[in-house]
């Protein structure tokens, strides 16, 4: 009930005035039955703006952390993320990612939509990046169709760090359903679940227009921190008393931009030991 008194009443009428949100390919929504809408991930605001334009409810899975605050704060953080129709998982790996899996999979056996994100993860950079094969599994356990959704301009509206996102239009490009009965049966088989996963991300990439990164995004943000840490000692080494002027330029250079310039994606690609990564499917929706 609280899901439709905020996208009808509260919060939806608000956003379509402000953000004037378009959609394209709204005819691919499929009208009733289970689906699962995977979707690109650049912003904490998709998993509202999703919801938004898309007539019937949609369930994300999000970390728990956010239903488990103290305090005025904590409660009113665990209502709104319960109100946008998130369910809370642990995102821990391991056996919790079955647990998130199988949360997934009871949205699905109710005939819902359920909203996931392949990458795991949003994007540390606008770059599409390769997808965790969670969606392919609860795909072909529940047996529905997935639909590849592309949110546009979500990151240049709310970037990483905004807690107010700018007034802007926002873009929902809904691509037709995937079907994938034909690998009904070989959810285990991880070849399987690795080239549905592929597909869903090609689709994805032909749907957002961005650039594909055939590595992790948790991957890639893991060496961005590695890189940061590197160019902060580069910087305080260059600081101290004795030292060239020039290498304090470089380490300045590095410290206010150029760093990321210097990682190019590696062409190699980890195993899938866990299909949901370190965030699951829809995770970090809203962190």
């Amino acid at each position: 009930m609280f899901y439709w008194v905020l996208k009808t009443i509260v919060l939806g009428p608000v956003l379509k005035l402000l953000f004037r949100p378009w959609v394209e390919g709204e005819e691919n929504i499929p009208a009733e039955g289970a689906a699962i809408f995977a979707s690109n991930h650049l912003s904490f605001s998709d998993s509202v703006f999703l919801p938004v334009v898309v007539p019937r409810r949609v369930t994300f899975l999000a970390k728990s952390d956010y239903f488990t605050g103290r305090g005025l704060k904590g409660r009113l953080t665990a209502a709104f993320f319960k109100g946008i129709g998130q369910v809370p998982v642990d995102r821990s790996g391991g056996k919790a990612s079955s647990a998130a899996l199988a949360s997934g999979l009871r949205v699905l056996r109710r005939g819902e939509l359920l909203g996931i994100y392949p990458e795991g993860t949003r994007s540390p950079d606008g770059r599409l990046y390769r997808g965790r094969t969670g969606v392919a599994r609860m795909a072909l356990e529940a047996r529905v169709p997935v639909v590849p959704v592309a949110m546009i301009g979500t990151d240049k509206a709310q970037p990483r760090g905004k807690k107010i996102p700018r007034i802007m239009r926002i873009g929902v490009r809904v691509g037709k359903p995937l079907d994938f009965s034909r690998y009904d049966g070989m959810q285990d088989d991880r070849f399987v679940l690795r080239s549905i996963t592929d597909e869903i991300m090609y689709e994805l990439m032909e749907l957002s227009g961005q650039e594909y990164v055939d590595m992790y995004a948790t991957s890639m943000k893991d060496r961005l921190l590695a890189a940061a840490r590197a160019t902060a000692l580069q910087l305080q080494e260059a600081a101290k008393a004795g030292s060239a002027a020039p290498e304090l330029e470089k380490a300045l250079d590095l410290a206010e931009g150029k760093l990321e310039g210097t990682l190019e994606p590696s062409p190699s690609t980890p195993a899938d030991d866990d299909p949901l990564g370190d965030a699951g499917p829809g995770v970090e929706a809203a962190s």
